[in-house]
C-alpha cells in the first residue's frame, strides 16, 4: 500500500488529491480545490491540504511520492507558472514537504499520462475503429492528444520498452494552415493583428472569439443585438457556442463551424505526422461543451481530408475525453511510475 500526492496546478485554481495505490488500483483518500492566488507559494498550500486531510480522517502518513502538473513550461524540474508569480523547484518542494520522490511535469504532459488511466465511460468515441491496425508489430502504435482551451495543447505518446512515455510539444504554435476561402480570409484578418498566425490563434477559446470578430467585421452576417448584449456580461466564446448549438444565430453558427473544422484539420495534421493508430484523443475544456457539434461530422471530415492519406486517417480511432480531471489522473500515474523507476 503506497500513499501518493497528485496536483493539477493552475494560475487560477489548484486541485490536490491524496491517494493510495493497492494492487495497482488508485483509491482517492482526500481531494480539495484551492484558489491559487490565495497562497504565496505551492508549499503552504500543500501543507494546508495535508493538515486538512488529517482533520478529515486520513492517517498522518506523509506521501512517499508526488507529482504536480504545472500550467507552464517545466525545465530541469523547475517552473514559473504562466499566470501566477510562483517559482517552483521540485527538489526544494520535496525537501520542504518531506516527500521522498517528487516531480514537476507540464500540465499537458500530465493529460497524456492521464489517458492511460481512462475507462470507456470517460470517452465519447467519434471514429470507432480497431485501436491498432499494426497489431502484428511487437511495438504498440503511437497515440496523440490535442486539447483546445485557453490555448492549444498537443502531446505524443510513444512506446518505450513496454510502456507509453509522454512527450509534450508546442505544436499548437505551429503555423495555421487555411484550407478554404473563408479560412484564407481569416488568416489575412489575423495577420493584420499579429506578427504571425499560429494554429492556437484559431483553435482555442480566443480563436472562437477571433473567428466571430472576423465574420462580423467582414459582414458575413449581421450581429444579433441579443448576442451583443450577452457578450457584455459573459465569456465571449461561451456565448458564441451557446447560440450556435441552439441554432439561434447565423454568425455564431458559422463561427463554430469554422472552429470545429479547423480543430479537426489540426488534429488530423498531428495524427498524420505520427501515424497515431493507437488513438487520437481530443481533450481540453472546450470539446465536451460542444460535443453535439463535434459529432455532426465536419470535425471528422476535416480530420480525414488528407488527400491520398485519407485511407490511413480512417483507420485511426478518435475519441473525445469527457473526464475533466484527466490531468490529475496523469499526475498520479506519473507519481506511481516515479516510485517504480527510482530505487
Amino acid at each position: 500500500m503506497t500513499r501518493l500526492l497528485a496536483g493539477d496546478i493552475g494560475g487560477t485554481k489548484t486541485i490536490l488529491r491524496l491517494l493510495e495505490v493497492r494492487n495497482g488500483e488508485h483509491q482517492t483518500l482526500f481531494e480539495q480545490r484551492y484558489i491559487s492566488g490565495d497562497y504565496p507559494h505551492l508549499t503552504p498550500m500543500v501543507q494546508t491540504f495535508l493538515q486538512q486531510s488529517i482533520a478529515a480522517g486520513c492517517s498522518p502518513q506523509t506521501p512517499v511520492g508526488a507529482c504536480f502538473a504545472i500550467a507552464g513550461p517545466v525545465v530541469n524540474d523547475t517552473s514559473m507558472l504562466t499566470n501566477l508569480d510562483w517559482q517552483l523547484n521540485g527538489r526544494e518542494l520535496a525537501q520542504a514537504l518531506g516527500i521522498q520522490r517528487l516531480r514537476l511535469i507540464n500540465d499537458f504532459a500530465a493529460v497524456g499520462y492521464g489517458l492511460l488511466a481512462l475507462g470507456p465511460e470517460d470517452l465519447e468515441v467519434l471514429q470507432p475503429v480497431p485501436s491498432d491496425p499494426t497489431s502484428a508489430s511487437p511495438v504498440p502504435a503511437p497515440i496523440v492528444a490535442i486539447g483546445a482551451g485557453t490555448g492549444l495543447g498537443e502531446a505524443l505518446l510513444i512506446d518505450q520498452a513496454g510502456s507509453y512515455e509522454v512527450f509534450a510539444s508546442e505544436g499548437g504554435h505551429a503555423d495555421f494552415a487555411p484550407r478554404t476561402e473563408l479560412e484564407i480570409g481569416l488568416l489575412q484578418y489575423l495577420h493584420q493583428r499579429h506578427e504571425r498566425v499560429s494554429a492556437e490563434r484559431v483553435v482555442s477559446g480566443q480563436g472562437i472569439t477571433a473567428i466571430y470578430e472576423y465574420l462580423r467585421d467582414t459582414q458575413y452576417a449581421p450581429e444579433s443585438e441579443a448576442v451583443r448584449e450577452a457578450m457584455r456580461h459573459q465569456d465571449l466564446s461561451a456565448v458564441i457556442s451557446t447560440y450556435a448549438l441552439a441554432g439561434q444565430d447565423r454568425l455564431c453558427e458559422q463561427t463554430l463551424e469554422i472552429f470545429v473544422s479547423a480543430y479537426g484539420a489540426e488534429a488530423g495534421n498531428l495524427a498524420l505526422k505520427l501515424l497515431a493508430y493507437g488513438g487520437v484523443y481530443i481533450t481540453g475544456g472546450i470539446a465536451p461543451k460542444i460535443l453535439p457539434k463535434l459529432k455532426e461530422g465536419s470535425f471528422l471530415e476535416s480530420f480525414r481530408a488528407k488527400g491520398r492519406m485519407r485511407p490511413l486517417m480512417e483507420k485511426m480511432p478518435v475519441s473525445v475525453v469527457l473526464n475533466p480531471t484527466v490531468g490529475l489522473l496523469g499526475a498520479a500515474v506519473f507519481a506511481e511510475r516515479l516510485l517504480r523507476a527510482t530505487p
